[in-house]
């Protein structure tokens, strides 16, 4: 596969807003990709998210204990050896062999050690702890998960949060103006100039663009909170840095992998991958226990009843020999388990494929939507540019006694109007740009070697 989406995928977007953006084939994402941001900033916020972020910390702390546990699995190749000391006083009675003769009483001290060995010929072992690399597999995707959608939300919040800040403003700007509309519309009302509806009109329009100020107080105060949240901080104790849209540079350069690579780059697939494969050790496993366990086994003892004369000749014994248990009538229990292991093995299969597809899916939106976002933005600015030219000839009418004030007013209105359609045009644009990084995978197989995965931790 060579593409992404049904026809061509897109080579570079229309200039909106002064940048064309231009997908470069086959070129790898960068793992600190925020930079092409250019705010340094956005820069230090996302360190300090990485650096102090509870779910980061969880998801390694996660792995730690994968790798652990699969160092504890390659235990079961190596022997058992155990060893038991104990000092007792005891009182024989001979009675238990038959004799009347009267019991004795002395000390025992015994000193016993215990090889064992498992033979694992049917290989249910090594299926296990196959099991154990795949689940650290997954831990590893999981970290690697976790991290780009820190990164990710960072960015995107940060994009929200300037895009609200300047909605707010051209808001208040607005809501400004419509109250001077108001105003003089209920002098022209009272002059008899304007009907009454038209004041009323005024004043719906006024009122609703009112509304919308604190629900984007509201959304403003969200992001802050989140981004301090995601920094590993309580929002009373910290403040967001007050980063504006005009700070960040859009990427004009973006690469794209090749579709035959995403399957190796994106860690919710190489977490199905794992979790498949986990699934499959797990069959290997049901199938070694409905055949025969063997084992190798043997002891060295030592006894005496003298702690002055430690462990005599004659009181040492040993064993050696080869176990064998083989499971004879179950009442179906090993059979139906292995079944249960083949349809898990089956459904983490299904899931895996959708997983792949749902990637792919997300790409291709996300390559499509960067395209149709420059074709709004470019739209947008024809529209923001036309307001701002009726806006110049209106004033230039009402200057030369050709016009009224209330149709400055209205033109004025109109013009703020197309800012804030542009301004949520501008950061959807941005945000779809952060999709298509994190959609090809963040660019995590970049991090330096031995940086682990947050590179700056």
């Amino acid at each position: 596969m060579v593409k992404y989406t049904h026809r061509a995928d897109p080579t570079a977007t229309a200039a909106a807003n002064g940048t064309a953006q231009r997908f470069h084939a086959g070129e790898s994402v960068t793992a600190d990709w925020w930079r092409l941001f250019q705010s340094a900033q956005l820069d230090g916020l996302v360190t300090e998210a990485i650096a102090h972020n509870p779910g980061l910390d969880a998801a390694q702390a996660s792995l730690h204990a994968s790798q652990d546990n699969l160092r504890s699995g390659y235990g079961i190749f190596y022997p058992a050896i155990d060893a038991d000391a104990a000092a007792t006083r005891q009182r024989y009675s001979p009675a238990h062999i038959g004799q009347r003769s009267p019991g004795t009483v002395f000390n025992l001290f015994t000193l016993t050690t215990t090889v064992s060995y498992a033979l694992d010929i049917f290989g249910g072992q090594r299926r296990l702890v196959e099991g154990l690399r795949a689940e650290l597999d997954v831990a590893h995707a999981n970290e690697q998960a976790a991290y780009i959608a820190l990164a990710a939300n960072i960015v995107d919040t940060v994009i929200a949060k300037a895009a609200y800040r300047a909605e707010i403003n051209a808001t208040m700007q607005l809501v400004d103006l419509q109250k001077e509309q108001v105003q003089l519309g209920e002098v022209q009302a009272q002059a008899g100039t304007v009907a009454y509806s038209t004041v009323l009109s005024l004043r719906s329009q006024l009122a609703s663009n009112q509304a919308t100020i604190p629900q984007l107080e509201q959304k403003f105060s969200q992001s802050a909170h989140l981004l301090a949240a995601l920094t590993g901080h309580v929002p009373a104790e910290w403040s967001a840095p007050g980063i504006r849209l005009s700070d960040l540079t859009l990427p004009s350069d973006l690469p794209v992998s090749l579709p035959s690579a995403l399957v190796r780059q994106r860690p919710d697939i190489l977490a199905a991958e794992g979790v498949a494969h986990a699934a499959s050790a797990n069959i290997g496993v049901a199938t070694a226990a409905l055949l025969p366990n063997f084992t190798l086994s043997g002891s060295l003892e030592a006894a005496t009843n003298s702690s002055r004369h430690l462990f005599p000749a004659d009181g040492r014994a040993w064993n050696f020999g080869a176990g064998a248990t083989a499971p004879l009538f179950e009442g179906g229990t090993l059979w139906y388990r292995r079944k249960a292991a083949t349809a898990a093995y089956t459904q983490t299969m299904a899931l895996y494929r959708q997983t792949v597809l749902g990637a792919f899916e997300q790409v291709a939106d996300s390559l499509r939507a960067l395209d149709h976002d420059a074709q709004t933005l470019l739209a947008q600015e024809e529209a923001l540019a036309a307001a701002d030219q009726a806006l110049r000839l209106i004033q230039a009418n009402y200057r030369a006694g050709l016009g009224t004030y209330l149709d400055v007013l209205n033109a004025d209105a109109q013009f703020h109007q197309a800012t804030i359609a542009e301004i949520q045009a501008i950061a959807v644009r941005y945000q779809d740009t952060v999709a298509l990084i994190a959609a090809l995978g963040g660019g995590w197989w970049n991090t330096a070697p031995g940086a682990g995965a947050a590179g700056a931790r």
